[in-house]
């Protein structure tokens, strides 16, 4: 990695204020492109709250020479994926391409942002499409509190207001209200344009030079609104609604991105919620009280807020709330321990290191840097972190988190009666602070086996080293100091609905501690070497993870392989996982997506295999006991092989070395058959789940080729015409009928089974219409080919986007898992996009015409239209 983040950065000024950034990255033929624009949530005076993300929207819907919807069909032509956001200080447009596309790009993305033409009809039709954006908003609780937090925080600021504009007010707006916000906001001294990527320096800046040098528009003053008078006092809000699980979050008024207090506030934000090793995952998860908790300190200008957030059961809110608070009071009173710092310190410069391997992830933060006034304030933010001391994280705790000026929301499941008001939050900051127990770190357990290994030279860049029944896959990718760990095995057998979650739970208990270390060690020591221990859980294989400095790669693998073989299933650390797997399955139920998806999947396969709830149900979960997990264990050992991947800026010989000796025990377990022997096909049925929420939604899944059929290329290519900005059923369904903000279609591709998936969310009352349009639509596909020029676009695309995926070591290190668990093996890897460039209309039209038969498929269906409330 470069010494410092701005290392080989080009930086511009032109005449008329634009600022352009340059930087060359390697890792990945491709080329991020961002335009950042410093105007966002508050720059809007109250009569145009919600301006910014309806203009955001119109940058997508046409310049005088860019029909609507053509910037994204350009875009995939290109072999590019783009998309936008809206925050409280800045709108970004952001675009990855492969590199020798980027002058294309950039120019098609500083037309849209420069030129909008904001026509009135189309505006007309994208404020139904934000109202129904809104309305998803209004149906997720997590969403619902936050806002509501904000505005018990502050009475004048107008961070108080709900962000993206009230039904009313967008209802309200017209023409020249947004062509106005546009002329006076989008202006080139409130835009930054920057490439990161694999384009030489001077060639970046011409690029940019040609794109936006010659732009005018008077930059205006603009008020900034009012500043907050009020002093901070507790409050509280509880709202109801029909959600399984509570959401509660409580915060205070913190401080802006440039205040000198906010390193030590983002410190204490780590200190809490950073790593399963963080206080309030050992204080509020481990014991059980919360399925989710978690911290955060952000801001924009002069504000800021601080946050502590948790996903429950409404019954354990009493100790839920006394354990957040706790952990709140102890960063007042006590000054955290040097070993706690540097451990979190480690984890939190491994996330900025990964955040900016990724090139867009990069572009923004450079960009960010710059908005806030220096550029070169990205160089000193980890120095601003290792500056900070123990003594001034509790200062800026007491100072800023102080019991008497909290805020908090409960939202609860309307039949609760959990307790939730100003003087419940009082007793909870009234009990005693508390910190984890200290741990003491024991030495990782050592193979006692030294297979012989078979060593194959590199391959497809790959070094594969096979012994016994491990296979041990390494590859060099990037500058960046760090290494991809990754174990994993097939899943070798398929769960029904007597037994759904049971490889959820054991997975989950096995991070929970081994026979030589307890959660906390676990954790921590993981921790201490930049990584994470993550259970990863998917449809045909299950294993475990984490990103370590190289230094550390030894140790990690030594802790992952004692999870892999020595997991403790401690009975009480069981019991509570259990009741943290149960609000998690409970919680699907409030995802407005995943449980449509669900109730698909359950139909098409009869609540068996690819059917069977991921993370089980009440009943199943209820069944599981401690002799299941064990023998479960044991099963997983005995059959199928153990793959270890690595990826990262390490030495693959010496890394192979080390993983070999780590996972020697592995070796001589399992077999090389790792198949279920079952095929599921897809059969026609539908579930329907009746809510009371603000909107609809539906799941179809068509049966279609498999991850291991040769036709699952035109299934993607399918999926990308369809789906996606630009795509046929976004702009009929969404563009031109504003059924609805969500709507998508994939190809849905597993071991032993494969579908076309679409889905759809609308108003409770367009339900209907919405079946009816999307069957119409997809009966096109059927009758006949996509075009020439939509086939070329979408096959460029998916084969740009191959390229791109490769810019870090986990998307890597996730590409090379696939290729060998899932696919035909290495080879897979050499030219990602051949496959996609070779096909032809017509091989997608069969594909489409032998799976998309109304008739065949399953349909998932969330009816908010005959829900229980008012």
């Amino acid at each position: 990695m470069s010494a410092l983040p701005t290392d080989g950065l080009r930086r511009e000024q032109l005449p008329n204020g634009v600022t352009l950034l340059v930087q060359r990255r390697r890792a990945a033929p491709a080329t991020a492109l961002v335009t950042y624009l410093r105007a966002g949530f508050l720059d809007e005076p109250d009569a145009l709250a919600g301006a910014s993300h309806v203009l955001e929207h119109m940058i997508f819907k046409g310049t005088p020479t860019v029909g609507p919807g053509e910037l994204a069909r350009q875009t995939k032509a290109l072999g590019g994926a783009l998309n936008a956001y809206t925050a409280y200080d800045h709108t970004v447009y952001y675009a990855t391409v492969p590199a020798a596309n980027t002058r294309a790009a950039v120019t098609l993305q500083a037309d849209a942002v420069r030129n909008a033409t904001i026509d009135p009809e189309e505006l007309r039709r994208e404020l139904g499409v934000i109202i129904q954006e809104a309305r998803r908003k209004f149906d997720t609780p997590s969403a619902v509190a936050g806002e509501t937090l904000h505005q018990l925080l502050f009475e004048d600021h107008r961070i108080r207001r709900w962000r993206i504009g009230t039904e009313e007010a967008l209802e309200g707006f017209t023409h020249a209200d947004i062509a106005g916000y546009h002329a006076s906001r989008y202006v080139p001294a409130r835009t930054i344009a920057v490439l990161v990527g694999d384009v030489e320096p001077d060639a970046g800046l011409d690029i940019l030079r040609a794109a936006w040098s010659d732009w005018r528009r008077p930059d205006e003053p603009i008020d900034a609104g009012p500043v907050e008078r009020s002093a901070p006092v507790l409050r509280t809000r509880r709202l109801t609604g029909d959600v399984a699980q509570a959401d509660i979050i409580l915060g205070w008024r913190g401080t802006g991105p440039m205040h000198p207090d906010t390193p030590a506030l983002d410190l204490a934000a780590s200190l809490l919620s950073t790593g399963r090793g963080s206080r309030l995952n050992q204080l509020v998860r481990e014991p059980g009280f919360a399925s989710d908790v978690g911290a955060s300190h952000y801001g924009a200008d002069d504000v800021g807020v601080f946050v502590v957030g948790a996903e429950l059961d409404a019954s354990r809110t009493t100790p839920a709330l006394a354990a957040m608070a706790a952990s709140v009071r102890a960063l007042t009173e006590r000054a955290p321990d040097s070993a706690e710092i540097d451990r979190v310190r480690t984890m939190m410069q491994m996330q900025f290191r990964r955040h900016l391997e990724r090139y867009g992830g990069r572009a923004i933060a450079l960009a960010t840097a710059e908005a806030e006034g220096d550029v070169t304030r990205i160089d000193r933010r980890e120095r601003e972190l290792l500056d900070v001391t123990p003594d001034q994280v509790r200062d800026a705790a007491a100072q800023y988190l102080h019991p008497d000026h909290v805020a908090a929301v409960g939202y609860f499941p309307a039949s609760s009666t959990a307790r939730f008001d100003d003087e419940t939050l009082r007793e909870a900051f009234r009990g005693a602070a508390r910190v984890p127990p200290s741990t003491v770190m024991p030495e990782p357990t050592k193979s006692s086996h030294s297979p012989a290994a078979s060593r194959s030279r590199a391959q497809h860049g790959v070094l594969h080293v096979a012994a016994g029944h491990l296979d041990i896959l390494v590859a060099r990718h990037g500058d960046v100091p760090q290494v991809s760990l990754g174990v994993w095995r097939h899943r070798t057998e398929f769960e029904t609905a007597l037994d759904a979650g049971l490889a959820a739970l054991a997975i989950r208990s096995m991070v929970r501690g081994t026979t030589t270390h307890d959660s906390a060690q676990l954790a921590l020591t993981m921790e201490s070497l930049g990584g994470s221990l993550a259970a990863r859980l998917g449809a045909d294989t299950l294993g475990f993870g984490a990103t370590v400095l190289p230094e550390h790669v030894a140790v990690a693998a030594s802790l992952l392989a004692d999870v892999l073989l020595r997991p403790g299933f401690d009975p009480g650390a069981v019991a509570v996982e259990r009741a943290l797997l149960l609000d998690d399955a409970r919680a699907v139920a409030d995802d407005a997506v995943r449980f449509p998806v669900q109730l698909a999947l359950g139909a098409a396969f009869d609540d068996t295999g690819y059917g069977a709830p991921v993370l089980g149900t009440p009943e199943s979960i209820g069944r599981i006991d401690h002799a299941d997990l064990q023998a479960w264990h044991s099963r997983v050992l005995a059959s199928g092989r153990t793959t270890v991947v690595a990826v990262g800026n390490g030495d693959p010989e010496r890394v192979a070395d080390l993983l070999l000796a780590a996972f020697g025990d592995v070796a001589i377990l399992g077999t090389d058959d790792a198949t279920t022997g079952l095929v599921q096909p897809v059969r026609a049925a539908t579930r329907v789940e009746r809510r009371d929420r603000k909107q609809s939604a539906f799941t179809m899944l068509f049966p279609g080729p498999s991850r291991s059929s040769v036709d699952r290329f035109a299934a993607e290519t399918w999926a990308a015409i369809a789906g996606g900005l630009g795509g046929q059923l976004f702009e009929a369904l969404r563009d031109r009928r504003s059924l609805a903000y969500t709507v998508m279609a994939s190809s849905w591709q597993r071991r032993h089974a494969g579908g076309l998936l679409t889905y759809i969310a609308t108003a409770p009352d367009r339900l209907e219409e919405a079946r009816a349009a999307m069957l119409e639509e997809l009966a096109t596909f059927r009758a006949a080919a996509p075009s020439e020029a939509d086939t070329t676009r979408a096959t460029a695309m998916l084969a740009g986007q191959a390229q791109v995926a490769r810019q870090t070591s986990g998307s890597v290190a996730a590409e090379i898992a696939d290729a060998w668990l899932m696919g035909e093996g290495l080879h897979e890897l050499d030219d990602p996009g051949a496959a996609y460039t070779r096909l032809t209309p017509d091989d997608v039209h069969r594909v489409a015409a032998a799976s998309l038969d109304p008739a065949s498929r399953a349909e998932g269906v969330l009816d908010a239209m005959h829900g229980g409330g008012e």
